[in-house]
């Protein structure tokens, strides 16, 4: 029998060679499978990373040709997270629409971007999603959008919900909720007139897993969840794409808004641990983006490997 000839073969010293001699041999005695050479066994073997490496390429490529030219919106793309979706966008080929209140980092950002991406178009707009007015009359200049990532977002303070101020309850709010709101609803009539378009709510555990001393914060992104959810069933009857990224610990100028610019009480934060960074949450978004249009990836928790909930993170020592 060719299973039995095969069996008799001295296969590469191997564990995996061994496990599969053994299980060819016993196999041969009751199934009649197709014959396998040690020949065929030993290359599968060896080029196991080479052909690894050509569907990666074959994966980035697909990914890349799915974003090429595609409009993509950003909002807080001034810095952190917002910023690093559009490195990564005009790296996919992406024309980018680029919102934040700091008019002068996006366009330090967008000349640095058209030096590296010149087939890329980029254009600016100073906007604070709380503004309505503001942000319905500036969409009307955006034309197409096909992918809107609503990313604006902040933290201010670290109190009893007793303590906080009618000031940092507002501007959380405000901005997490209804700047989100905003966007959302300047865009979304477009993305359903032309039946086609996808959105990417960025949100935080802090939505999913409430912790003390962060009431406001925590409530606002737990209103993102749920708007998003929410999108999802509205959207059903389109191909329009509804996603939430929910971050865990990110190293990005959050913890510095939150301190009020004290730069200690924020490095202090990520004390012992290897945190998130903005690139790894704009890998995330890219990904998801990058899905064939009938795959939506509804929901992820991104957390660093040291972290297990919202306030549960092992810092060595």
């Amino acid at each position: 029998m060719n299973l039995l000839r095969l069996a008799q073969h001295r296969l590469p010293t191997t564990p995996v060679a061994a496990r599969l001699q053994s299980r060819l041999f016993f196999s041969s005695l009751s199934l009649p499978l197709p014959c396998l050479t040690t020949r065929s066994i030993r290359f599968s073997h060896n080029s196991s990373s080479s052909s690894s490496s050509d569907e990666q390429g074959v994966f980035n490529h697909n990914m890349s040709s799915r974003l090429r030219g595609k409009n993509v919106l950003i909002t807080g793309a001034s810095s952190g997270i917002g910023e690093a979706c559009a490195r990564h966008f005009a790296q996919a080929g992406s024309n980018l629409l680029l919102a934040a209140r700091r008019k002068d980092r996006l366009e330090k950002l967008k000349a640095d971007l058209e030096s590296q991406h010149p087939q890329v178009k980029i254009s600016t707009f100073e906007l604070d999603v709380r503004n309505r007015a503001k942000v319905q009359a500036t969409a009307a200049t955006f034309g197409d959008v096909d992918v809107l990532v609503n990313n604006a977002g902040l933290v201010i303070g670290l109190e009893r919900l007793e303590d906080i101020t009618e000031e940092a309850m507002d501007t959380m709010i405000d901005t997490n909720v209804k700047g989100l709101v905003h966007v959302t609803q300047a865009v979304l009539p477009g993305m359903r007139a032309r039946d086609k378009g996808h959105i990417i709510n960025i949100g935080s555990v802090a939505g999913q897993q409430a912790y003390g001393n962060g009431s406001i914060y925590c409530g606002s992104k737990a209103a993102v969840a749920s708007i998003t959810k929410a999108l999802l069933f509205e959207t059903i009857d389109t191909a329009i794409r509804i996603s939430e990224i929910n971050p865990g610990m990110v190293e990005t100028e959050f913890s510095v808004v939150r301190f009020k610019g004290d730069k200690s009480k924020a490095d202090s934060v990520y004390k012992g641990v290897h945190p998130l960074d903005g690139n790894d949450i704009a890998e995330t978004v890219v990904f998801v983006a990058g899905r064939p249009e009938h795959v939506n990836i509804a929901e992820m928790l991104v957390f660093p490997t040291n972290q297990a909930a919202a306030t549960t993170v092992y810092r060595k020592p």
